[in-house]
């Protein structure tokens, strides 16, 4: 008999659920309306320590200005760091340009199209490459973020420490066991969503919840921001 409170033995009921969730809920949010990498990478590095409503005008004034990765790769460094002033950490712009950079030269600009290949371009981590990857090229691959920890730890009533270096393959790994390889682009914007709408921090909505029926942390009643590590 399955365990209605084990995810992994219900990921196909629990999958449908978060997905109904996104359809009903979801934002509307430019770069979710495209495929194209070069406007997923630039959201997702805008998006780095930055909420949605501040990195919306910063993604609309850069993708005016810069169209493709190529009109990003020939502006001049101070040029981009000009578009950029005011987000902080400028570290942010300088490996965009120079991510930008190399995928004209190495990659005829065009992105590589696998999540380990997108990890070698400069400023690209395993958050962006996952981003990258699934959005745009549909590669079962999680994007763990803040909020998928968060959920992942609710629904598995999983105690481990987000700040542990361990962290971030058990936690892979257990986004892995669920992501819908025919949909992992939505599954994994639906996961984020469902974080940064839904299952907060501080104020998770549990008794409005689709998934409660799975999460081990509402049953134990404990599915407050004690619950895992933020």
């Amino acid at each position: 008999m399955q365990n209605p409170l084990n995810p992994i033995e219900n990921s196909h009921l629990l999958t449908a659920k978060l997905l109904d969730w996104y359809q009903r809920n979801q934002r509307d949010l430019p770069w979710r309306q495209t495929r194209d990498p070069y406007r997923i990478w630039l959201s997702e590095v805008i998006l780095q320590q930055t909420r949605v409503q501040q990195g919306l005008p910063y993604y609309q004034r850069f993708v005016e200005k810069f169209p493709t990765v190529e009109a990003l790769a020939a502006a001049t460094q101070q040029e981009v760091l000009r578009l950029w002033q005011g987000l902080g950490y400028y570290s942010r712009a300088r490996n965009l340009h120079a991510c930008a950079q190399q995928v004209v030269a190495q990659w005829g600009g065009a992105f590589p199209q696998t999540y380990h290949l997108l990890l070698s371009l400069p400023g690209i981590g395993r958050y962006t490459a996952a981003a990258i990857a699934s959005f745009a090229f549909k590669e079962a691959v999680p994007v763990v973020d803040g909020n998928v920890y968060r959920v992942l730890a609710r629904l598995y009533a999983d105690p481990t420490d987000i700040a542990k270096p361990q962290a971030f393959a058990h936690f892979f790994a257990l986004a892995q066991q669920l992501i819908d390889p025919r949909q992992p682009d939505v599954f994994n914007q639906a996961l984020m969503e469902f974080g940064a709408l839904h299952c907060t921090p501080q104020k998770p909505l549990c008794l409005y919840c689709p998934l409660k029926e799975h999460c081990q942390a509402y049953a134990l009643g404990a599915a407050g921001p004690a619950t895992g590590k933020e």
